[in-house]
């Protein structure tokens, strides 16, 4: 090959590249930044910086540094959305030739993204693509539409708060963001993803737009979303104050149309526990709900919220205010002739709590409560009802003390319960039971009422119609009855039957008997009855 060819040949192959090199030296890719900051401002009614711009003709691309997105002054003078690095995707031609900048895309690394919520229900970001700036209190505009083609967000970091700020913000780590053919006047695709404290994981995909230039927060959307491993109190959604907790998984959609947000879904709980002082549930349950939420009054109507273990359901409906994003409700729940078996796991998580080692077994519950207030102070008032179930695994007759002396109440370790009712209320200072009414065949009728202190302590007064119970002797049986239907002895005799007192705690309790109680107060009559009883003379 002849030499000159050679020369030709390589002058042709490295002109471009030689070229490509020299751009940015004759490109100050500083000067579009003007351009830059007042669209992005324009666009989000907020002030927008950028550092130093590089281009990147290889990538395609302009390269800044420092990012910053302007607070609404209402929340504070700290920036909404920082970043050290934007990647703006342009096109190479028209920017290098004619200086005119068409962006294709936005590329975020590594973003810091501060999400805070007022007492009123609007949020920080409210204001943004707002139709002004944010310091002109103006009606807004028209928006100037910004369309792109793909925005990016990779590895950012949100935190989400409310006013007053509480103790525990939610946090999501390693946030990565699609959106594609984004547009402030159109509805476009997105995909969410985030990590959540104690390995919880987030993603959310749907459709969103356009952007309301009233209130961002009031923009038509329509998404799925999925939470794995959501641990609720760590991950800020739910303060520790009110005792609930769980591991679980969520599967919701959820839609906006600008006034009201509909959501339905289910929830799949491990470990639950929705009561303070109660115990986490033994396995899984699944609660499923219907909800629609007004943006406007911050308020919602509960529609069903059912918790379903093995073939039953329990279902809540109802209302709710959110007052200094604290939500205040005023709910029913009501279950009708639910199999008692079924309710093993839910019983714990409610803080309904047996003797050590006892179960019920068969039988059906129904109740009928409403639950007013705050998840920290609320009032659970209402009644229940037990009907033919069976406590396994604790020897009632046994633990009476004070009965013994009269033949004792003969149940084994299994004690039938005919029926079991009565009124509860519930509050932070612990359950008042009244009018309680129960009929267990080895002791008869039991009626009275009691209390259970904020740490569980049991104080319980009944009287127990013990004439009637099929687990006592003959002789204590006969002697009881000739006590109870003495009408001239003095008091406690007056009562009609034996006080029982119940004491300790629910997983230990302490039932004593007031037999000599009873006794003294009929020493007169007592030993004419007991003459007569046994054939002797006075």
């Amino acid at each position: 090959m002849k030499k000159s060819v050679k020369i030709v040949l390589a002058t042709a192959i490295a002109l471009p590249i030689v070229v490509a090199a020299a751009i940015p030296l004759f490109v100050n890719a500083n000067t579009f930044r003007p351009t830059i900051e007042k669209r992005l401002s324009a666009a989000l009614s907020r002030k927008v910086t950028l550092g130093d711009l590089s281009l990147s003709l290889t990538k395609g691309r302009l390269d800044a540094n420092d990012l910053a997105i302007a607070e609404d002054p209402k929340f504070g003078q700290t920036s909404f959305f920082t970043a050290k690095r934007l990647h703006i995707g342009v096109q190479m031609k028209p920017l290098i030739l004619h200086h005119e900048l068409q962006i294709r895309s936005f590329e975020v690394d590594a973003p810091q993204i501060h999400l805070i919520r007022a007492e009123d229900g609007t949020w920080n970001f409210s204001t943004l693509s707002h139709g002004t700036d944010s310091l002109n209190t103006t009606r807004p505009t028209a928006l100037p539409d910004l369309p792109v083609d793909q925005i990016t967000i990779k590895d950012g970091n949100a935190k989400v708060e409310t006013l007053p700020l509480q103790k525990n913000p939610q946090v999501y780590d390693h946030l990565d963001v699609m959106l594609e053919h984004f547009s402030l006047t159109q509805a476009f695709p997105f995909t969410v993803s985030a990590s959540l404290p104690a390995d919880g994981k987030v993603e959310v995909s749907g459709t969103v737009g356009p952007i309301n230039p009233q209130d961002a927060a009031f923009t038509n959307f329509d998404t799925q979303i999925k939470i794995q491993h959501l641990d609720p109190v760590t991950a800020g959604y739910v303060e520790q104050a009110t005792g609930i907790s769980m591991i679980g998984g969520l599967d919701a959609h959820v839609v906006s149309d600008g006034t009201n947000v509909t959501s339905d879904g289910k929830v799949h709980a491990e470990r639950l526990i929705l009561l303070k002082g109660g115990k986490a549930a033994p396995y899984p349950l699944d609660l499923s709900y219907q909800v629609v939420h007004s943006l406007k009054s911050n308020s919602g109507q509960v529609s069903d919220l059912v918790f379903q273990t093995g073939a039953i359901a329990i279902h809540i409906k109802g209302n709710y205010q959110l007052t200094a994003n604290v939500p205040v409700f005023d709910l029913k729940l009501l279950a009708q002739s639910v199999p008692i078996d079924d309710l093993q796991a839910l019983m714990p998580a409610v803080g309904v709590k047996l003797p050590n080692g006892a179960t019920l077994k068969g039988g059906t519950l129904s109740a009928d409560f409403t639950i007013k207030g705050s998840p920290t102070d609320n009032v659970i008032v209402g009644s229940y009802e037990i009907k033919d179930t069976k406590l396994v695994g604790y020897d009632l007759g046994s633990k009476i003390a004070g009965i013994a002396a009269l033949g004792g109440i003969k149940t084994g370790d299994t004690t039938a319960i005919d029926i079991s009712r009565a009124n509860v209320r519930i509050t932070k200072s612990g359950s008042e039971s009244t009018e309680i009414f129960s009929v267990l065949p080895a002791l008869g009728e039991s009626t009275g009422s009691g209390t259970v202190s904020p740490s569980g302590q049991l104080n319980f007064h009944l009287i127990s119609k013990v004439t009637s119970a099929k687990g006592l002797n003959k002789v204590g049986v006969n002697l009881l009855t000739k006590l109870n239907s003495t009408s001239d002895a003095a008091k406690p005799s007056t009562a009609t039957g034996i006080p029982i007192s119940i004491t300790g705690t629910a997983e230990d309790p302490v039932i004593t008997a007031d037999v000599n109680g009873l006794v003294k107060g009929n020493a007169a009559t007592l030993k004419k009855k007991l003459s007569k009883l046994f054939g002797k003379k006075q």
